[in-house]
């Protein structure tokens, strides 16, 4: 009998940074007592899509992630409240076909055959943000990105910086995020105009090659 996915909700924000951009002191936010060691990830994802890009249509994406503490096949469809994911483990060949059971799970937004969209290689830096009691308040990741649409062969280049919500964050979300975007600001940053790295490859929207 098969296992079913990992399922979670991210409630993120993303914001768009320049090379020269210092973090902030995240200690400033609410509930944020202190701040972890830096933790360097290198991810590499390949994304897949109908001929038609019926998923990136339904604002849903699917991807086969090497690198990070969560490595494997991902569904993410964005919703209201947040992005819903969806985590399957990897298999032992890196060029292998989307398992049966992601496709099962896509076949709600679309059939296959799923085809190469885009690849997006993450050079990221990720931060604890914990409480007094160490719970995790929010991660911050800051994104050095190299993205190239497949369908288009066309390569763009970005940081970002990312505060997810975790277990500890908060209950009033929408004021903690204020208090968010208020820090980012004053350290140069600025609210994202895309909340998918996905998106913004096939955008074109990172500095082009």
């Amino acid at each position: 009998m098969s296992v079913g996915p990992n399922h979670s909700l991210e409630v993120e924000r993303k914001y768009d940074v320049d090379e020269a951009a210092v973090l902030p002191e995240w200690t400033t936010l609410p509930e944020v007592a202190r701040v972890d060691a830096a933790e360097h990830r290198a991810l590499d994802a390949r994304y897949l899509d109908t001929d038609d890009q019926s998923l990136s249509r339904a604002s849903v994406a699917v991807r086969r992630r090497e690198g990070g503490p969560d490595a494997g096949w991902h569904i993410k469809a964005s919703a209201p409240e947040g992005k819903h994911e969806w985590h399957w483990p990897l298999g032992d060949d890196p060029d292998e076909d989307v398992p049966a059971d992601v496709v099962a799970a896509l076949a709600r937004w679309a059939t296959g055959p799923f085809l190469p969209l885009a690849r997006i290689c993450n050079d990221r830096v990720a931060y604890a943000l914990r409480d007094e009691d160490g719970r995790l308040v929010a991660e911050v990741v800051d994104d050095h990105v190299e993205a190239v649409d497949e369908r288009r062969v066309v390569t763009s280049r970005w940081r970002e910086w990312e505060v997810e919500l975790g277990p500890a964050a908060p209950a009033d979300h929408a004021a903690f995020f204020t208090a968010v975007d208020a820090l980012v600001t004053a350290a140069g940053g600025r609210v994202a105009a895309s909340d998918s790295k996905l998106a913004r490859a096939l955008s074109g929207s990172g500095t082009p090659d």
